[in-house]
Order: C-alpha cells, then sequence, then structure tokens
C-alpha cells in the first residue's frame, strides 16, 4: 500500500494566504493520485479560530479531493470521538488547531462534515485488497503531557497490519533547547513508521531501527535556512518499505547573509543588490529573498535602515525580508544564545515556551500546572476571564 504523508498546510496564512491555499490543494491532489491513502500529521489550519472563508477554503480542497477513487478504505476505527467516513484520508489535530477547554477544534469540524478521519487519540485501521495498515494518531498536546498522551494511546500495535504512528510535537533532537521535549528514542517501539509535523522542513531519520519522516510543511512560514529546499511530501511503499519526497509548486527562497563589519557599507550595499538581482533573475518574479545582517548593535541598526529602502525599491519583483541577528541578547547564558541561533527549524511560538520553562525553573516554580501548559493558556485566542479562571483552577488543584 502507497501511504501519502502531507503535513502543515496551514490554510489562512496571512503573510502567504494565496501560496498556502494553492499548495496545499496542489499537494493534497498529487497525493491523491499517487497513493492509495493519505495521512496528515496537524495543522491543517494556521490558526485555532480560522475564520469562515478560510473554513470555506478547506472544505473546497478536501470536497474535491474525496471526488477521486482511493485504493483503500477505513475500516476500523477505536479511539476518543467518531469518524464518518471510510475515505482513507487521515488526519489529527496539530498544534496551531490545539484549543485549551473542551470545544470543538476545526479538524473536527471537517470531520463532522465525513470529508476526513480525525483519528487524534484513536488508531484506524485502512485496508487494500486484503493488506491493512493501522495508524495510530496523537493530537498535538502541550509538551509536558506528550509522553501521557503516548503512554494512554499508544501502548500497542495493531497485529497483522503496518503500523504508523503519527503525532505532531516537538522533538529535543531537532529543537536541544527545552528538556521537556521527548526524546525520540522515548517513543514507543513496536511500529514500522514514525511521522511527525510540527517541523516545516523536511526531516528523514530512524527510530528503533524503524523510519522517521517528517515532510515538513506545504507553505514557506518561518523563513528559515531549513525552507530554502522546495516544499513537498512523502509517499510511503508498505510493501518495499521504500519512500520518495515529491515536490510541489512552491515559492522560491533563497537565503543571503551579509556581515556588516567585514567591508564598507557602499560595497556591502552593492553586493546585496546583486545577489537580490542574481536570485529574482534565477527564481523568477515573487521569490522570498532572506537577508541576514550580522555585526555590532551600531553598524546593524545602521545597514537595516538602508535595507529597508532596498526593499521598498525590490517589492514588485520580490519579497525582501531583513532578519537581524538579536539571540545574543536574549540572555547572559551564551551558550544558550548560541544554540537559538543555530536552530533552522525552531518558531516564535517554541522559543518563547522554552524562554518561559527556563526562567520558571529559575524562579523555583513548582506548581500543579506545568510551564508549558500554562504559556499554551497564556496565548490562547479564547477571553481573558475564561482563561484566567481555568489558570487558577488548575494552580489550585
Amino acid at each position: 500500500m502507497k501511504i501519502a504523508i502531507v503535513s502543515d498546510l496551514h490554510i489562512g496564512y496571512d503573510r502567504f494566504r494565496k501560496d498556502a491555499h494553492a499548495q496545499a490543494a496542489e499537494a493534497l491532489t498529487m497525493a491523491a493520485e499517487r497513493a492509495d491513502a493519505i495521512i496528515i500529521p496537524g495543522d491543517i489550519f494556521d490558526t485555532r479560530f480560522p475564520k469562515p472563508d478560510v473554513i470555506a477554503e478547506a472544505i473546497l480542497i478536501f470536497k474535491e479531493l474525496l471526488q477521486r477513487e482511493f485504493g483503500a478504505k477505513i475500516i476500523d476505527f477505536k479511539g476518543d470521538g467518531r469518524v464518518y467516513t471510510d475515505k482513507p484520508v487521515l488526519a489529527i489535530p496539530g498544534t496551531h488547531e490545539r484549543r485549551t477547554s473542551d470545544t470543538e477544534d476545526p479538524v473536527d469540524l471537517l470531520n463532522l462534515t465525513s470529508l476526513l478521519a480525525d483519528i487524534g487519540m484513536g488508531v484506524a485501521v485502512i485496508e487494500k485488497d486484503g493488506e491493512r495498515v493501522a495508524v495510530t494518531g496523537i493530537s498535538g498536546v502541550v509538551e509536558e503531557r506528550f509522553g501521557e498522551a503516548l503512554k494512554e494511546h499508544a501502548s500497542s500495535v495493531v497485529d497483522g497490519a503496518f503500523n504508523i504512528l503519527m503525532f505532531h510535537q516537538s522533538l529535543y533532537e531537532l529543537l536541544p533547547f527545552n528538556d521537556s521535549f521527548l526524546r525520540m528514542n522515548e517513543l514507543p517501539e513496536g511500529f514500522d513508521l514514525y511521522v511527525n509535523g510540527h517541523i516545516h522542513s523536511k526531516v528523514e531519520s530512524t527510530v528503533h531501527g524503524k523510519p522517521f519522516l517528517i515532510p515538513g510543511s506545504t507553505v514557506l512560514t518561518q523563513l528559515k535556512d531549513g525552507e530554502i529546499e522546495r516544499k513537498g511530501f512523502f509517499v510511503y511503499d508498505t510493501k518495499t518499505n521504500s519512500y520518495e519526497f515529491v515536490h510541489i509548486n512552491s515559492r522560491s527562497f533563497e537565503s543571503v547573509k551579509v556581515d556588516v563589519d567585514s567591508s564598507e557599507e557602499g560595497t556591502l550595499l552593492r553586493r546585496i543588490e546583486e545577489r537580490i538581482n542574481e536570485a529574482v533573475s534565477k527564481h523568477g518574479q515573487g521569490c522570498i529573498i532572506r537577508i541576514e545582517i550580522n555585526g555590532n548593535d551600531r553598524s546593524v541598526k545602521r545597514m537595516g535602515i538602508e535595507m529597508q529602502e532596498i526593499a521598498k525599491r525590490y517589492k514588485d519583483h520580490a519579497v525582501i525580508e531583513i532578519a537581524k541577528k538579536g539571540f545574543e541578547n536574549v540572555s547572559d547564558d551564551s551558550k544558550r544564545a548560541e544554540i537559538y541561533s543555530d536552530i533552522s527549524n525552531i518558531s516564535v511560538k517554541d522559543l518563547g515556551i522554552g524562554i518561559l520553562v527556563e526562567e520558571l525553573k529559575k524562579s523555583g516554580y513548582d506548581l500543579a500546572i506545568g510551564p508549558a501548559e500554562l504559556f499554551e493558556l497564556l496565548s490562547s485566542g479564547e477571553k481573558k476571564d475564561k482563561v484566567i479562571a481555568k489558570i487558577m483552577n488548575d494552580l489550585l488543584s
């Protein structure tokens, strides 16, 4: 059986709204043409509370997808909730869709309309010509509860089937800045394939001697070095235990690093413009060029002003992103600053969680609610009075 792995569609992503929609549709359409089933390890949507027009975009994409004939079908599901379709399009809610209260998330809505099967916290079995594949789904949870969720929902595998564990979490080996992140060797054994979302660049590794795959996002979001490679998805063949990465048409991205202390300003500006022109000539109109400025604070500020002018001049030809290397000032801990600056996959949210965890540890924090969950509550999109009541209840429990 061929299983397509398409992740982190981020439909509704404001900055590149059209890209997110078009590339999600293309990835899923191409996946349906190449595979017997599709699994989506989280973040179909970009926010917990997508606007109605964003939900409509997703509905149309999946409605069109289900017009196709798949080689496999869902024959069994056990877990939280219900699935309402036998079409083999299986998904879990990710961190962008996770809500702090017991309310329906946007993936639940797609599940209720039979456009996909939400298998978060459950096991779905799909079958084709007598071959069975069991997919265990673990919805995105706060990091401190991931180990607990694994023990509760991924404690066994289905006999006689090819077993896949699909989740959406940070892992320490990929984001080594927070001790609360699970290590890869802590994932349960017994699965034939491990699939994760959350990380926006492609990852190929092994866990317990079995393949571990992250396809990355289908749209550019973080503009980090790890996203320079073209976007796409994996297709895994369970009979041959082999896989391929299928590229989609995604916006081209190039990263340019500039050391303002090594050359005169005029020379650097000319060199930067040359690099921009080369990138536009190579990738075409609309490409994204991230320019990282390194140097002392005064030089960086001066160059930043000049770069804003360059970005304005090229706005009809390319998207110019100006990045300043600023993690060195986060803390006096040079080691932590070094780690942060070297992580290409880190998101602002993950960075925020890491900083909060470290600061709470220093203060001797020892309350019932974990630091990562506290961060989730404080940063949720729900009303403040509900959040405060939830925090107080958890703190005092």
